[in-house]
């Protein structure tokens, strides 16, 4: 009854976003091309009304704490546990400042929700060494026009459903060269409400993001990355192991 009833919620869940993406895309259509970096600083408070919007409609509440390790007038390098397709839509809008994340270039043809997914993102072929290229300087052009940057080190969803996966460089190498500190943001439950097997599935949650305190690249270089991306693991682990039962 059960995986039935995950389905009849899972057409109900598309169905009701599909409704509201309509509104945002007449939004996002009108300020699509106002140039970096007030494009973002217009579309991030309808984005964040969207999701405060769409998630109760499906019976998911969002809690966000930490909200306080985000100092005005600073950007940082967000990193985040990744778990589900439904966490951009998650992390995105509650990140208290306007800010992209990098994100595969396929979802971005999807009639529609392609301009909006577009005008919150740094699109990146990952089969294309030219597009990824492209991609590591658009996300220092991002850090540089004071927006925030939101990268999930794991690289992609860990549906293994323990723990944290093991992180790439990628997120903390920006992180150095942009000369900009790491705030980690850990994500609950959002592979509950998406799991992606069975296809077509998905269960209303209670969703949580915890935002911790950030964590200061001065005393690291190129030469020292591995010490902080090891150091971040340890911190991210170690919090989703502690709270993940008292999340559920």
């Amino acid at each position: 009854m059960k995986r039935i009833l995950g389905h009849i919620y899972f057409v109900y869940a598309l169905s009701v976003f599909a409704l509201t993406l309509c509104m945002v895309f007449i939004i996002t259509l009108l300020f699509y091309w106002v140039s970096e970096p007030k494009r973002s600083l217009i579309l991030h408070p309808v984005f964040k009304t969207w999701m405060r919007v769409y998630m109760p409609l499906v019976f998911c509440r969002v809690h966000v704490k930490g909200k306080k390790h985000f100092r005005k007038n600073e950007n940082y390098v967000i990193i985040c546990n990744h778990n589900s397709l439904a966490d951009p839509p998650i992390s995105t809008p509650f990140i208290p400042f306007a800010n992209k994340t990098l994100a595969k270039i396929e979802l971005s043809k999807i009639p529609i929700f392609g301009l909006v997914y577009k005008s919150g993102s740094i699109l990146v072929d990952r089969k294309n060494e030219k597009s990824r290229k492209d991609s590591v300087i658009q996300m220092q052009r991002v850090l540089d026009m004071g927006l925030n940057l939101c990268l999930y080190p794991e690289g992609t969803r860990n549906k293994t459903g323990i723990g944290i996966q093991p992180f790439f460089n990628g997120a903390f190498i920006t992180a150095i060269k942009a000369k900009k500190n790491i705030v980690p943001a850990l994500i609950f439950n959002s592979g509950a409400l998406f799991p992606g097997k069975p296809a077509f599935w998905a269960w209303p949650q209670r969703l949580h993001i915890d935002f911790l305190e950030p964590i200061s690249i001065d005393a690291y270089e190129i030469a020292t990355v591995n010490d902080l991306k090891d150091k971040a693991y340890s911190i991210m682990s170690t919090y989703y192991a502690a709270h993940e039962q008292e999340r559920n």
